[in-house]
């Protein structure tokens, strides 16, 4: 009995080395991280979501925008921005109207509040991103986009459902 609980120790160090170099688990956990870190920090500045933010970023840079413009800027879920969107107008940082190309599109506009709102918690975001520069230079941010990219591609891309079939003779 105590030779196994020896041994146990071994066993969880070699499984957490190996699951260091599992990039499924490792973007998954930093990503969670980055997004705990985020939301620290926006409860520091105010009451926002990550979403919300994202949403009064990309309107006050880009706006007015539609929620699949948005979707397609932030690389996220339509519906994640959808359900933001009804509060983010009950809270007055933003106004929803048809869109005058495609009228089964909403055009989503900052107001003033949200503008207010967008310029007292970009001052915290945007210490956020300086870190990150003083943490990686411009060229490490690009190798890191290009292997997300890369990384992206093959994610995205069918594998057989069956990889062992694949193999055989």
């Amino acid at each position: 009995m105590t030779n196994q609980i020896r041994t146990r120790p071994d066993k969880v160090k070699a499984r957490q080395l190996e699951q260091n170099r599992n990039l499924f688990g490792r973007l998954s956990a930093a990503a969670l991280a980055s997004r705990v870190q985020a939301q620290r920090m926006l409860k520091s500045a105010g009451e926002l979501s990550i979403t919300e933010w994202r949403v009064l970023w990309d309107l006050a840079e880009a706006g007015p925008l539609t929620v699949t413009e948005m979707a397609a800027i932030q690389h996220t879920d339509h519906a994640l921005i959808s359900r933001a969107i009804p509060m983010m107008v009950r809270k007055g940082y933003a106004t929803t109207s048809v869109s005058q190309t495609d009228r089964r599109q909403s055009l989503i506009e900052l107001t003033d509040q949200g503008r207010d709102v967008f310029n007292q918690t970009s001052v915290v975001m945007s210490a956020r991103r300086a870190a990150l520069s003083r943490t990686f230079s411009e060229d490490d941010v690009d190798t890191f986009i290009k292997l997300i990219d890369r990384f992206e591609a093959f994610v995205e891309a069918p594998l057989p459902e069956n990889p062992t079939a694949e193999a055989a003779p």
